[in-house]
């Protein structure tokens, strides 16, 4: 039932730059602020979180902030990477992150720009059981 997802080759750079980059909004490294949320997404930027909700960049950017001002341990796994070129310059990034006993799937679309890399859309899907969830590292 699960797809065998394979990076083509010749994106595999691409592929390990923005595995640096997910899960999104959880890289300290990649900034903490406000202005360095709004650097990181293109002004088009929404998600759909793991409940199904649609968010706007907004209200996303809204509670980063939040969560930054009074952060707290987070710890995470991820693992199944894929990556996919879906029009120049255009990628979708899926994987696993695995937060505790909380799985969700992952997929991000990234756009690369001439002031670096963009997020363009992100989604979150829980997954009710761990079929197909590799917990090796």
């Amino acid at each position: 039932m699960e797809p065998n997802l394979v990076t083509d080759p010749k994106i595999l750079n691409v592929l390990n730059e923005l595995i640096q980059r997910e899960p999104i909004f959880h890289r300290p490294e990649l900034g903490t602020t406000r202005a360095d949320f709004e650097q990181m997404t293109e002004s088009t930027f929404w998600e759909v979180g793991a409940s199904g909700r649609r968010y706007s960049r907004q209200y996303v950017l809204d509670e980063m902030e939040k969560r930054y001002a009074s952060p707290e341990e987070d710890t995470w796994q991820t693992c199944d990477f894929h990556c996919l070129e879906i029009a120049a310059e255009n990628y979708l990034v899926t994987y696993t992150l695995i937060q505790g006993t909380r799985i969700t799937r992952r997929s991000t679309i990234w756009r690369q720009t001439p002031q670096g890399w963009k997020i363009v859309y992100h989604q979150g899907t829980v997954v009710e059981n761990d079929v197909g969830v590799r917990l090796e590292f």
